[in-house]
């Protein structure tokens, strides 16, 4: 890769020769995911393309790719190294294809069960989510390609997305909703950022002095460039940013096509000195160097090999899917099943048959990939030849429901009617949110139905969003959670379902009982919003952090995940007592063992209370966590690294981050409710 001095030098030298024209004409798309060619000057066009769970089709000139597992997936995984060859392969498949910028990942929080998005997005946490997009951004760009977050910020919903204003007070923006986007600029280093759809108290992100040029680039040193969401500028009820406020706030490009940027209102905010030459060259420098560092300006033999659809691909994003599929019940230790001793296995449900990866299936992050193999494939490879796979409960030894939600409901990205079947699970996709938190009367039906005819049953769920279960849930033995599982799902759950693989996902957000326990869902004010206002009333108590507050039981807890084996905490240590200023950190050291008959991983986690504060602070915040492979009987002394600046809070009379002097209690377990250790420490600034 060029040196940093030779960007300097090669962008200088661009800059010079492009004529106003041109500079205006850099700032807009053409030609949906392309931007304009600049021929007398050796300027490509930079070519982009949908991908957080791989290419998709719709970017790609309608090529099959890799289909990797649901963002919610990786996360579930809680394996930063998988996460950073996640991106590493999309990065490959990217440069493949000749894009040149990856339109992901999505961190947007997960802040309602009913987000259509939820299944792109990570986490309701923003240490968790910011550990595994950083890692994932790394690999994309490992490959320079141009990672590019989205949606910046608090694009927390589908309903009204293009005109809803977030309203959002500073500490809970800066300390839930902006701290993911923080961290991957400093830590990661990612060359482009989509701005969001919707407002943020009163503000569209487009034009946001305050969020881009004094946040963004100022405060955290972002030096990419900053490009809008497809169309997001189109003239709807809620007026748009002037032209000239969009240059001030430092939108470089308007993408697919110019609106805001439409060369004529360009000409005009110039000579009327609303914007300047130096405003112009600002964008313009931004978009350089990121050409520079993809390589446009270099022989494409100097630059990485791309390649897509590898074995090594679909293995990996079987790895992600066994790794994310999570265990939430076990009763009577049904699973692992053992192919020994079956005769006859009963598949049904929705889900069975069904493939996700269709063109714009669940909107733009839909990847088309060369083959899919279903739960009902995956099953069939596994028992041929060994265990008779039928229809009828009553005469298995073992029932498999596969059930959940889809992409498959009209979206109202492309029609304004919705139609259900018997069956349909309720719509989980890009511009609809769900209605209502329960699967389907058809299928909470067949699990009761199921259930009394055969005991032996095991519920997979295929979703992302969490269900309510209270009609089903006490009747089954047995569920488990797979996600959006990718082109390699079907293999990845059979491969855990009968024990090949211990199941060692964890859930990356809290499982509400009801809708009504779920911190957005106080009023229709905090969801989905009056008036295009939706107020986040719950302020930085999401996810967990609320449900501890208030006392609430959730249906199944943050971090929570079962093994087919067992493991103890036995004790912890740290290098350290005392940390001295907030870019300090100490190393814990905790004892492992895993007490029983099988290998398995577990996922330390370590969440802080502050002892003694003077602002409102959650009682448990997720602040470090490792995941660790254990053979049977096997011990293991796990490092895990707790910073300071992960023990801190959003101060807003300094307007910055603050760790106060005092003590701290690191909790540390395998959920945010399942605490086994404890550790104190001394923060003096």
């Amino acid at each position: 890769m060029i040196s940093e001095e030779e960007v300097e030098l090669k962008v200088d030298s661009l800059l010079k020769e492009l004529s106003l024209e041109e500079k205006f004409k850099l700032m807009v798309g053409y030609f949906r995911f392309q931007t304009n060619t600049i021929p007398r000057l050796g300027i490509k066009t930079f070519k982009m393309t949908d991908g957080p769970l791989g290419i998709s089709q719709h970017s790609s000139f309608l090529r099959k790719n890799t289909y990797f597992p649901a963002g919610i997936n990786l996360a579930a995984s809680w394996n930063r190294k998988l996460a950073h060859k996640c991106g590493e392969a999309i990065g490959r498949e990217a440069r493949a294809i000749n894009r040149l910028c990856v339109l992901g990942p999505g961190i947007n929080i997960n802040r309602t069960p009913f987000n259509g998005r939820t299944f792109e997005y990570y986490s309701e946490d923003p240490y968790l989510n910011k550990e595994i997009a950083i890692p994932f951004v790394k690999g994309i760009q490992s490959q320079r390609i141009a990672a590019c977050p989205k949606h910046y910020v608090a694009n927390n919903q589908e309903t009204n997305r293009h005109t809803v204003n977030s309203e959002i007070d500073e500490r809970t923006l800066y300390e839930i909703y902006l701290r993911s986007f923080k961290e991957i600029v400093e830590e990661a280093d990612p060359w482009t950022i989509m701005t969001a759809y919707n407002r943020v108290n009163s503000e569209y992100v487009n034009g946001s002095s305050k969020l881009l040029k004094s946040t963004l680039f100022e405060k955290w040193g972002f030096g990419g460039f900053v490009m809008t969401d497809w169309w997001a500028t189109r003239e709807r009820d809620i007026a748009q940013p002037t032209t000239e406020e969009a240059v001030k706030a430092g939108l470089s490009i308007e993408m697919p096509i110019p609106i805001l940027y439409e060369k004529t209102k360009l000409h005009k905010a110039f000579t009327e000195e609303k914007i300047t030459l130096e405003d112009i060259d600002h964008l313009i420098k931004r978009i350089l160097k990121v050409y520079a560092k993809v390589g446009m300006f270099e022989d494409e033999k100097n630059l990485p090999k791309g390649e897509r659809n590898t074995k090594g691909h679909q293995q990996l994003a079987r790895k992600i899917s066994e790794e994310g599929i999570v265990l939430l019940k076990n009763g009577n230790n049904l699973l692992p099943l053992d192919i020994t001793k079956m005769q006859k296995i009963a598949v049904l449900g929705p889900n069975l048959k069904k493939k996700f990866g269709k063109f714009l299936s669940g909107g733009a992050a839909a990847v088309s990939p060369p083959y899919e193999i279903t739960p009902l494939q995956g099953l069939k490879e596994k028992c041929k030849g060994r265990v008779k796979i039928i229809k009828d409960p009553s005469k298995a030894d073992v029932v498999l429901l596969f059930m959940g939600l889809n992409h498959d409901s009209p979206s109202s990205l492309f029609s304004d009617k919705t139609t259900k079947s018997k069956e349909e699970q309720g719509n989980e996709s890009e511009g609809i949110d769900r209605s209502e938190l329960g699967l389907n009367a058809f299928q909470t039906q067949l699990i009761n139905e199921t259930v009394k005819t055969n005991p032996n049953t095991v519920v997979i769920l295929i979703n992302a969003n969490p269900v309510s279960m209270d009609e089903w849930l006490d009747n089954i033995p047995v569920l488990v959670e797979a996600w959006y599982p990718g082109m390699e799902g079907g293999r990845a759950i059979a491969n855990v379902l009968f024990g090949d693989v211990n199941p060692s996902g964890k859930l990356p957000l809290t499982f509400p009982k009801r809708i009504e326990d779920s911190p957005a869902h106080k009023s229709t004010k905090t969801f989905p919003g009056e008036n295009l206002h939706t107020h986040y009333e719950e302020g930085i108590y999401v996810g967990y952090r609320h449900f501890e507050k208030n006392e609430i039981e959730p249906l199944f807890p943050f971090g929570f995940g079962l093994s087919y084996t067992t493991f103890r905490f036995e004790e912890v240590s740290s290098d350290k007592n005392t940390l001295m200023s907030i870019d300090d950190y100490l190393e814990l050291n905790v004892s492992v063992t895993n007490t029983g008959d099988r290998a398995g991983s577990e996922v330390i986690q370590v969440y802080s209370d502050d002892v003694k504060t003077t602002v409102d602070r959650p009682i448990k915040e997720l602040v470090g966590f490792e995941k660790v492979y254990l053979e049977k009987g096997e011990t293991k002394s796990v490092k895990v690294i707790v910073k300071s600046k992960d023990l801190a809070f959003y101060d807003v009379e300094t307007k910055d981050w603050k760790v106060e002097s005092g003590d701290f209690i690191l909790h540390i377990g395998n959920s945010s409710d399942s605490i086994q250790l404890q550790k104190k420490i001394t923060y003096k600034s």
